[in-house]
């Protein structure tokens, strides 16, 4: 399933949002804050500019069709795009695949990977397919 022009648009819309709002929680802050106050940063700048914003999404994880764990999602906006807040200086790849391992599970199309580090860095991360394996409501 393909998803529609008209969401992949609003999903565009939102990340640069997104992605403003930790820009200026960047720029007031700087780096080397605990993950827990870039994220409450992040927050405010995300309510500034009217999203609705969900911090510590707890995620069910299946497998076999049933519930085997939950996960932390670091926060969920407008109900549809998963962000990632990390404040180390390595950038690494289980990060994205963490995100993308989340997408899947939240059944969720795009996620955003943000760095609090000394160079403010973010990755854009975005799940192919609707489908999900190791959910039982999958296609």
């Amino acid at each position: 399933m393909t998803p529609q022009p008209t969401r992949l648009l609003a999903d565009e819309e939102m990340s640069h949002s997104i992605i403003g709002a930790f820009y200026a929680a960047y720029n007031t802050l700087g780096y080397g804050f605990s993950e827990r106050v870039c994220v409450a940063a992040l927050e405010r700048e995300l309510i500034k500019r009217s999203h609705r914003v969900r911090r510590e999404v707890d995620t069910p994880i299946y497998y076999d069709g049933v519930v085997i764990a939950r996960q932390r999602i670091d926060m969920v906006v407008d109900d549809r795009i998963i962000v990632e807040v990390k404040v180390t200086d390595h950038r690494a790849p289980a990060d994205e695949r963490q995100l993308y391992n989340y997408l899947c599970a939240a059944k969720r199309e795009v996620g955003l990977l943000l760095y609090f580090t000394y160079k403010p860095k973010l990755r854009r991360i975005y799940r192919a397919s609707r489908s999900n394996p190791a959910h039982p409501d999958s296609s």
